[in-house]
């Protein structure tokens, strides 16, 4: 992982430096957790599965910036640290900033462009962020 990236970042504004927290780190991945479990519930509808795991990845890939000191209040950019934090390929977050646009279509223009097969990919890219997540050392 490459944290001179990740202090780039920091120098650039588009990242904020932030103690890491340990109770903010279990509480995403608690979140990340419940939301992760009921976005494989098939019979949900497709609308509540994709915002179920986009909602999970986000807090994942937050927990991981956080985890190394970091923080943004811009959801793309969380993503995109996603290779920095957990080394996390293009293949993986390339997914989650598809998922990213999709979303940000449904919630300021009202048009929501899915199917099946992208909330297939993003259950499994954030099933594979928890594992990644999970596998980082305890915060004090």
């Amino acid at each position: 992982m490459t944290s001179q990236n990740l202090a780039n970042l920091a120098k650039t504004g588009q990242l904020k430096t932030e103690a890491p927290s340990r109770k903010e780190f279990d509480g995403l991945i608690r979140s990340a957790r419940a939301r992760l479990k009921d976005a494989h519930i098939e019979t949900l509808s497709i609308e509540s599965r994709f915002d179920l795991g986009y909602n999970a990845s986000h807090a994942l890939a937050l927990a991981a910036l956080r985890w190394h000191g970091y923080r943004s209040e811009n959801r793309y950019i969380v993503f995109q640290c996603l290779q920095h934090t957990l080394d996390f390929g293009p293949e993986h977050w390339r997914i989650l900033a598809l998922c990213h646009e999709r979303r940000n279509l449904a919630e300021y223009e009202g048009h929501l462009e899915i199917d099946e097969q992208l909330v297939k990919e993003l259950v499994q890219v954030a099933d594979l962020l928890l594992e990644k997540v999970s596998a980082l050392a305890p915060l004090p």
